[in-house]
Formats: C-alpha cells, sequence, structure tokens
C-alpha cells in the first residue's frame, strides 16, 4: 500500500502520479464549489489555466450553455457570471450549464496531475465518497496520492487537515504507518489534534480569515459541511463531470 499526501502542487516532480489514483483538495474553496456545481446539476466544470484561457475555452463552447466562474483574490472575475462561492452554484444557476472555470489554486493543482490513473475532486462536502474511491483505488493495489492545492504555492492548513480526514477514511480505521510518506502522517496527526472540529479548521486558517475579511463567511460554513455534496467529480482531459458508478452517476 502507498498512499501520500503532498501539501503543494509544487511539491510534485513529473513522474509523482503517474499511475496513481489522485484526490485533488482545494477545500476554501474550488473543490468545494465544483461539487457543489455537478451536485445541483451542472454538466460539466471544464478547467482554465487563467482568465485568457478561460475566455478562449468558452468561446469553444455554445455560449447558451456556458457559464464564466472563477475568482482572483477570493472575489469574482470582472466579467465572469459566477465566483468561486458554492453559494452560487444552485440549480437554478447551473442545471444543464457548462462552467469553465479558473481559481487561484485550486485549477493549478487540477493541472498539475498529467499522468495519473484517475483523478478525484475531493472536499468535506464529498468526504465520505472521495475516501470510499480512495479506499477502493488502494484495495485494488493502485498508489494514492491526495495533492493538496494549498495556498499561494505553500501549505494551507485546511487542506493539509481534509487530507488527514480522507487519509483516515481511506484506511478505513486502520491505524498503521505503512505506507504512508511524511505529509500523510503529519495529515493525520493533525485530524488526532483538532477532532471532527472541522469548521473550526476552516476558520483558523489563513485561507479561511481571508474570506471571513471579505464577508465571505459563509463560504467558510458551506465548505464544513461534511458529505452535503456526496458526489464523486472525476477529472480527465481538463473536463469534470460526475463519475459513473455501478448505481448510476454518482
Amino acid at each position: 500500500m502507498t498512499l501520500d499526501v503532498v501539501f503543494t502542487p509544487l511539491g510534485l516532480v513529473p513522474g509523482d502520479v503517474t499511475g496513481r489514483t489522485v484526490l485533488v483538495v482545494d477545500v476554501l474553496r474550488a473543490t468545494t464549489t465544483m461539487c457543489a456545481a455537478l451536485h445541483h446539476g451542472a454538466r460539466a466544470v471544464v478547467v482554465a489555466a487563467d482568465i485568457e484561457d478561460a475566455t478562449r475555452l468558452a468561446h469553444t463552447l455554445d455560449p447558451s450553455d456556458v457559464l464564466l466562474a472563477g475568482e482572483r483574490n477570493c472575489l469574482r472575475i470582472p466579467g465572469f457570471q459566477l465566483g468561486n462561492s458554492p453559494g452560487e452554484m444552485t440549480a437554478a444557476q447551473v442545471r444543464g450549464k457548462t462552467l469553465v472555470m479558473t481559481t487561484t489554486n485550486g485549477t493549478r493543482a487540477l493541472l498539475a496531475t498529467s499522468g495519473a490513473r484517475d483523478v478525484i475532486l475531493a472536499a468535506a462536502v464529498n468526504l465520505s465518497a472521495a475516501g470510499a474511491t480512495a479506499a477502493a483505488a488502494l484495495e485494488s493495489g493502485t498508489p494514492v496520492t491526495i495533492l493538496c492545492a494549498g495556498r499561494d504555492h505553500g501549505f494551507g492548513m485546511d487542506d493539509a487537515y481534509l487530507a488527514g480526514r480522507l487519509v483516515v477514511a481511506a484506511l478505513r480505521g486502520r491505524r498503521t504507518r505503512k505506507g504512508l510518506n511524511d505529509a500523510a502522517l503529519v495529515a493525520v496527526d493533525m485530524v488526532r489534534r483538532y477532532g471532527d472540529g472541522i469548521e473550526r479548521v476552516f476558520a483558523l486558517s489563513h485561507a479561511g480569515r481571508d474570506l471571513k475579511a471579505l464577508g465571505l463567511g459563509d463560504d467558510v460554513v458551506a465548505a464544513a459541511a461534511v458529505d452535503s455534496h456526496p458526489v464523486v467529480p472525476r477529472y480527465r482531459d481538463r473536463r469534470i463531470a460526475l463519475a459513473a458508478t455501478a448505481k448510476g452517476r454518482a
């Protein structure tokens, strides 16, 4: 069994995720918002590297079905229809639509997963579903990497704690250090320190404090709502859609 945590995409070198199942985490807020959009009926999310890339990609799609979404410095990009808030992703806004999205940290992490066998979006809002996906991969012998988006190329407390919760879920309650890298051990130790106090951790993090200072504290609360959007979003070829399951769509 191999289960690694990487605290920022800068921690990856070419080949690190080749053949692996990768769970990408940006709880405040990209992966939370993408889960909310797909849970409420968005057809897909197309990932763009930057604002210019997003605009170009949107022009290649049917304009009646496309919404531009994203943020810079936590705020909606001027001219875009949606920002990066889970509260914006209502069924009335997104059902049947394709979102073209760019964010400061989350989309960068997704684009860093080239070569992975499978890429899943993870957040607190789909914690059980994402954890079960990681557990199934490990049980099939596939190495797993939990990749944190981090914050401005550095460590993010919110993502690291969620990574620890995912490690615990992937191990299905087993208390073992075998097969875990040092970052995974640290992430699990964070869970032991803070327990189930997920909203507290998010609120303490730099990202959480910034959002609250901008009047976006509701996003922090929404991001901490465990299993509120129990979907399994799969990323492939710059497109995110719900993974198919034995029961149909996740």
